[in-house]
């Protein structure tokens, strides 16, 4: 996803007259003694909304200037100290983030959204966005028919390509690397039919019925009546939902944070620590009302009515997600064990239906 930088100034290079780095000669006294919040070494100032030390100061306002990736050789969990700072650029960076320095200049979105690249995203959601790892456009551009309705074959390609693009995802944004794989495991199993229903409306996935019937075997395993009638009110539920959503005409950057919402809830099984899942919601929630009312102020209701769609999503059933679309590829697996093995064997994850790129 390409990222571009707009204007940026660190905070302290706005005194006038002032040295573009380096301690302030007027600091109190009391701020002498005060650590680096990264790395522990002395710091010499609040930079970029926290007190850190020049060297973490330059390496955070190098990586966001020039938008740098950074991968972990080891478990992202690497120690960031004064001494070991410089061993691992990836967990320093996450560790800035995650000790809350705050990207004072602001990015600008030019994915093809149609926001056309004027909206400003915060670091958080800049992570969200560049987790994805299909270009939204690219969702079902290669599965159309040339008479525009997609066949059999395409709506179970593209419904692979969304719950592959769910896992992938969530593999790869803040914070959810960092939680016990049996956490990380217990939250997809519960979520992954509402992001399905998110990925769905955001990449507009064409729900025509008779089509699905088909995909879901319905012709050839004919039901009894009173079966098809509650089927087709499912899928009519289905319908409703990813209409909703295409509705609000809800942004790349709106559709990560809705899913960040779902996907960090502490109502998820077996979790060992729910209180800190439950905190990284509100982080996304937080960060989604922010964007919301700093780019859509003509909309002061908007940010409500984004967050009143996300309770419905749990009334589409996931077992008719799967047998709409997931049974002609796998047959009876249950659909959490297929999450269960994206998750751990990541993108080398075998799929058939995952050949395009």
């Amino acid at each position: 996803m390409a990222m571009v930088v707009s204007v940026w100034r660190d905070p302290q290079e706005d005194v006038a007259g002032g040295p573009p780095s380096g301690p302030n000669p007027a600091a109190q006294p009391s701020q002498q003694h005060i650590e680096c919040v990264v790395c522990g070494d002395k710091s010499s100032g609040k930079h970029y909304g926290q007190f850190t030390c020049e060297g973490c100061k330059s390496f955070f306002k190098r990586s966001v200037r020039r938008n740098l990736t950074y991968s972990c050789r080891a478990n992202r969990n690497c120690p960031i100290d004064q001494h070991h700072r410089n061993q691992c650029q990836y967990c320093r960076l996450k560790k800035c983030l995650k000790v809350g320095m705050r990207r004072e200049g602001q990015y600008a979105l030019t994915n093809g959204d149609p926001l056309n690249g004027h909206c400003y995203l915060s670091g958080y959601i800049s992570l969200l966005l560049r987790a994805e790892p299909y270009p939204t456009s690219r969702y079902g551009s290669q599965c159309m028919q040339p008479n525009n309705i997609m066949g059999i074959e395409n709506i179970c390609e593209l419904a692979a390509r969304l719950l592959f693009s769910a896992v992938e995802w969530a593999r790869n944004i803040p914070f959810f690397p960092d939680l016990q794989i049996t956490d990380q495991v217990s939250l997809l199993r519960l979520t992954w039919s509402e992001l399905f229903v998110l990925n769905a409306a955001q990449c507009s996935m064409p729900l025509h019925v008779a089509p699905l019937l088909a995909a879901a075997g319905l012709h050839a395993s004919p039901m009894s009546a009173d079966r098809v009638v509650a089927f087709m009110d499912h899928i009519r539920i289905f319908q409703e939902q990813v209409e909703k959503l295409k509705t609000l005409h809800v942004d790349s950057a709106e559709y990560s944070c809705l899913k960040a919402i779902v996907l960090f809830t502490s109502d998820a099984c077996g979790l060992s620590d729910a209180a800190h899942i439950e905190s990284l919601q509100e982080k996304s929630q937080c960060a989604l009302e922010e964007y919301v009312r700093s780019q859509y102020p003509n909309q002061p209701s908007r940010f409500g009515k984004l967050l009143l769609r996300l309770p419905s999503l749990r009334t589409v059933s996931s077992s008719v997600i799967e047998q709409l679309f997931f049974v002609r590829l796998v047959g009876k697996t249950p659909i959490e064990t297929l999450i269960r093995d994206m998750l751990l064997s990541g993108s080398s994850f075998n799929w058939p239906y995952m050949s395009i790129q």
